[in-house]
C-alpha cells in the first residue's frame, strides 16, 4: 500500500473525527470539585442562609408586571422597569435585537419571578439576628424623589422596619447595561448590629432553545480569584457549587446574553451555585459589617446585564476593571486564535461594511500568511503526482517483495526529494482555523442575523436552500436533514475539484474513500453556519489556485 496515500487517508479520517469530537461529541462529565482546596463545597459558614419560604401562583407576564407598582428605567440599548415588591431587577428588553430575523419583537430577558420562566435579580443586607425585621421578597418599597431611572438620574428606594433601622438603594444606570447599586442600612437605635450585603440572580427553569453544544457553555460562570468556574445547569442540579473569594465575579450566561453580579471590592465573599426549585447564583458577604448606635453602613454592587458584543464586554472589563470578564464570551480553548480572528473580520467589516466580505478577506490573508508553507505542500504534492507512473512501475516490479518495495519507494522519496507528509500540512493548518472560525459565527453576537448577498440573510445559521426542491424554485419544502444548499454544495464541488489535482490513490478501495469525501463533507457541513461554509469554499478556490501554479512551475524527471 502507498505510504503517501495511507498517510493522507489517515489525515482525512483525523479531520473527520476532530470535527466530530469538536462539534457533536456528548457534553463532558462535571469537573471534580475536589481538585483544589477553593473548590470544595463549603457546608458551614457564620453567614446566614438566603433562603426565603415562598408561595408563588404561576400567571401571565402581562399580569406579573401589572400586579405591582414600579419604576421604569431605559437606555439607548435596555428598557424595563424595577419592581418595587422586593425592589428587584425582573424586567428588562434590549432595544436592538429581535428574537428572529423575521419577528420585530425585541428580546426579552428578564422575567418576574411568579410567572413560569422567571428570571430577576436581587440585593441587600441580611442578618442572623431573628429578632431583626429585614426586606424580603414580598417587601414593599417607596420611591424618594425621582421615579425614573435614566442615565445621569438615579432613583432612591427606601423601607423602614418598626425597629427604627432604614435600608437604602440608590440605583443607577449607565447608556448600555450596567446597573450601579449603592446600598446602605441606617440605624436610629441605641443597638448594635451586624449584616452582611449579598446580590442574588434567579432563574425559576432551564431556558427555552438552549443550545447544549458541547463546544458552548450555557450556564452559570464565574472568574473568582482569576479562576474561571462554569458550571452547566445539570451540573448544579445534581451538585451544589460553592466558593469562597477575596475577588471576582459571577454570572448565568446564555449564547448571547449575560446577567451578572459584581461584588463589592475588597471584601471576602462567598458564591453559591445551586439548584432548589429554581437556579440560584448568589454572593454573601463572609464577614459582617457592624452598624453601630446610630450610624449607618453601606457598599457598592455592580450588575450587568448585556447583550455580550465584545466591544461592550471588553469595555466593561477595561473600565471596571473585572478581570477575566472578557470570558463571559466564550471564546474557547483556541482563545489566542479566535479572538484575534473575530477581530481581523470585525476590521474588515468596518472597512467593506459586509460580514460575509470580510469573512473572504480574512479568508484571504489567512492564505497569504500560510503560503510559503502552502507553497513547500503543494511542490511535495505536485512531485508526487509526477511520480505516480514510477511508483506504479515499482510497485508492479517487486509486488511480491514488500520489504524490497518500501526500500525501492523511499530511497525514490530521497532522491526526489519529496516528503509524503507535507500533503497533510494543508489540512492540519486548516483545522484549528476552521475551529476557531466556527466559534467566531456560533458564539458573537456581531455574526447574529447578518446577510451576505442573495439567499443568505444571516451568516450564523445554515444556507436554507436545497438542492431537493431546485433551491426554491419547487414549490415544497424538505425534511431539514435535506436542506443541502447552494453554497455547501459549492463547496463539496471545489473540493472534489481540488481532489483531482492531487496525486489519485492506486489502491481501489483508497480511491472509493477519497472520491466519497467531497459528498461526505458537504451533507456533514450543510447544517452548518453559512459563514463557515463560505469561508471553506474560498479557502478551496484559493488553495486550487495556488496549487495549479506550483504544479505548472514543477517537473521530475525519474529514471527507469
Amino acid at each position: 500500500m502507498d505510504q503517501k496515500n495511507v498517510v493522507a487517508a489517515i489525515s482525512l479520517s483525523a479531520a473527520v473525527i476532530i470535527l466530530y469530537s469538536l462539534f457533536f461529541a456528548p457534553e463532558p462529565q462535571p469537573r471534580n470539585q475536589n481538585l483544589s482546596e477553593k473548590d470544595k463545597v463549603e457546608q458551614n459558614s457564620d453567614a446566614p442562609s438566603l433562603d426565603q419560604k415562598e408561595n408563588l401562583v404561576k400567571i401571565s407576564r402581562e399580569e406579573a408586571i401589572d400586579q405591582n407598582e414600579r419604576i421604569q428605567f431605559e437606555n439607548e440599548n435596555i428598557i424595563g422597569s424595577i419592581s418595587l415588591k422586593g425592589a428587584i431587577i425582573d424586567d428588562l428588553t434590549f432595544k436592538n435585537y429581535d428574537t428572529s430575523l423575521e419577528s420585530d419583537i425585541n428580546i426579552t430577558l428578564l422575567n418576574p419571578r411568579n410567572i413560569e420562566d422567571g428570571y430577576f435579580i436581587e440585593s441587600g443586607f441580611v442578618t442572623t439576628d431573628k429578632n431583626i425585621d429585614i426586606p424580603n421578597s414580598d417587601s414593599i418599597w417607596s420611591v424618594i424623589g425621582n421615579n425614573q431611572l435614566r442615565e445621569g438620574n438615579p432613583v432612591k428606594l427606601v423601607w423602614t422596619n418598626d425597629q427604627g433601622i432604614t435600608f437604602e438603594k440608590e440605583i443607577s444606570i449607565d447608556n448600555k447595561f450596567l446597573f450601579s447599586i449603592n446600598q446602605k442600612v441606617i440605624n436610629s437605635t441605641d443597638k448594635k448590629y451586624d449584616f452582611y450585603s449579598y446580590g442574588q440572580i434567579i432563574r425559576n427553569k432551564i431556558p427555552e432553545g438552549l443550545s447544549n453544544f458541547y463546544i458552548l457553555h450555557e450556564g452559570m460562570l464565574a472568574a473568582l480569584d482569576d479562576e474561571l468556574i462554569e458550571q452547566d445547569y445539570d451540573d448544579i442540579e445534581e451538585e451544589k457549587f460553592s466558593m469562597t473569594a477575596q475577588k471576582g465575579w459571577f454570572g448565568v450566561g446564555d449564547k448571547y446574553w449575560i446577567s451578572s453580579i459584581v461584588p463589592p471590592r475588597n471584601k471576602e465573599f462567598k458564591t453559591t451555585f445551586d439548584y432548589k426549585n429554581k437556579f440560584r447564583a448568589n454572593y454573601i458577604s463572609t464577614e459582617p459589617m457592624e452598624l453601630s448606635s446610630n450610624s449607618s453602613i453601606e457598599d457598592n454592587m455592580q450588575i450587568i446585564v448585556a447583550a455580550k458584543r465584545v466591544d461592550t464586554i471588553d469595555g466593561y472589563a477595561a473600565e471596571l476593571n473585572i478581570d477575566k470578564f472578557d470570558l463571559v464570551i466564550d471564546w474557547g480553548f483556541l482563545y489566542f486564535i479566535t479572538k484575534p480572528l473575530f477581530y481581523a473580520i470585525d476590521y474588515f467589516f468596518k472597512l467593506l461594511g459586509n460580514y460575509g466580505l470580510a469573512i473572504i478577506a480574512v479568508t484571504i490573508c489567512i492564505r497569504l500568511v500560510f503560503f510559503p508553507l502552502a507553497n513547500f505542500s503543494f511542490r511535495s504534492m505536485a512531485k508526487m503526482k509526477a511520480l505516480t507512473p514510477e511508483m506504479t512501475r515499482l510497485k508492479e516490479l517487486h509486488k511480491e517483495d514488500k520489504m524490497k518495495l518500501q526500500q525501492e519507494m523511499m530511497a525514490l522519496y530521497k532522491k526526489e526529494k519529496v516528503n509524503p507528509m507535507s500533503g497533510c500540512l494543508p489540512i492540519m493548518i486548516q483545522i484549528p482555523v476552521f475551529f476557531a472560525l466556527y466559534k467566531v459565527l456560533f458564539v458573537t453576537i456581531e455574526m447574529r442575523q447578518m446577510p451576505f448577498y442573495g439567499w443568505i440573510q444571516d451568516l450564523s445559521e445554515r444556507d436554507p436552500t436545497s438542492l431537493f426542491n431546485l433551491f426554491g424554485l419547487l414549490p415544497y419544502d424538505v425534511p431539514s436533514f435535506l436542506v443541502i444548499g447552494a453554497w455547501p454544495i459549492a463547496m463539496g464541488v471545489s473540493m472534489w475539484v481540488q481532489q483531482k489535482l492531487n496525486p489519485a490513490p492506486t489502491d481501489p478501495m483508497q480511491a472509493k474513500i477519497f472520491a466519497f469525501f467531497p459528498l461526505f463533507l458537504t451533507v456533514i457541513l450543510a447544517p452548518f453556519p453559512a459563514g463557515l461554509v463560505i469561508y471553506w469554499t474560498v479557502n478551496n478556490i484559493l488553495t486550487m489556485a495556488q496549487q495549479l501554479f506550483i504544479m505548472k512551475r514543477t517537473t521530475v524527471k525519474t529514471t527507469t
